[in-house]
């Protein structure tokens, strides 16, 4: 099994980071428990139904590995899963955030996402009293004709110098919150979940 790397020194997947088929599958149960640890530390519940999974190489690595796994689509796939994924690691100076809203009954669900229309533009983290705004990825439908929302979001937040200098000292308070006016809701990031986010940062 390749080994894990630093978060600092891999911000981009090829071809060459992909197990092979046959080698992924032979070690998948041990891979998928080491990842769902890793996202453990990388999620927190904000209000009745949405939940940030905070991405990075690790995650996206295990997501193109187990869409390959899954659908066997061979290197025309494997072009495909890096086009779409590739995005989704974070640079060094942003955090980057699928929001799932995860509501079991359908009817619910669809009568709640009808009414999330444009909740891409009103997630938020709160660092030291300075707001930082997610920034919807424009290639994806985020909210319908029809101003449904969709069920997952893909956000990504910048931040300067000195909003990272801050997020990563220790002890400080992080929020991460909606305020759409139909689900206003926060939460505060806890003081493990935000270290882990830290290695996210050049």
């Amino acid at each position: 099994m390749v080994a894990t790397a630093s978060p600092r020194s891999k911000r981009r997947l090829t071809r060459e980071d992909i197990l092979p088929l046959a080698e992924y599958a032979a070690g998948r149960q041990e891979q998928r428990s080491r990842i769902a640890e890793i996202k453990r530390r990388r999620r927190i519940e904000v209000g009745p139904f949405a939940t940030f999974h905070f991405e990075n190489y690790d995650t996206m690595r295990q997501q193109v590995q187990e869409m390959l796994y899954i659908e066997k689509g061979g290197d025309t796939q494997l072009e495909d899963e890096l086009s779409a994924y590739n995005p989704l690691i974070p640079q060094g100076n942003e955090l980057v955030a699928t929001i799932m809203f995860e509501i079991d009954e359908p009817s619910r669900r669809a009568a709640a996402l009808l009414g999330l229309g444009g909740i891409e533009n009103h997630a938020f983290l709160d660092v030291g009293g300075e707001r930082i705004r997610g920034c919807a990825d424009p290639t994806r439908e985020n909210t319908s004709a029809e101003g449904k929302a969709s069920a997952v979001q893909f956000l990504k937040f910048p931040f300067t110098r000195d909003q990272i200098t801050r997020f990563k000292t220790p002890g400080a308070q992080v929020v991460v919150g909606f305020d759409h006016s139909n689900y206003a809701h926060m939460a505060v990031l806890p003081g493990p979940v935000r270290a882990a986010l830290s290695e996210d940062f050049d």
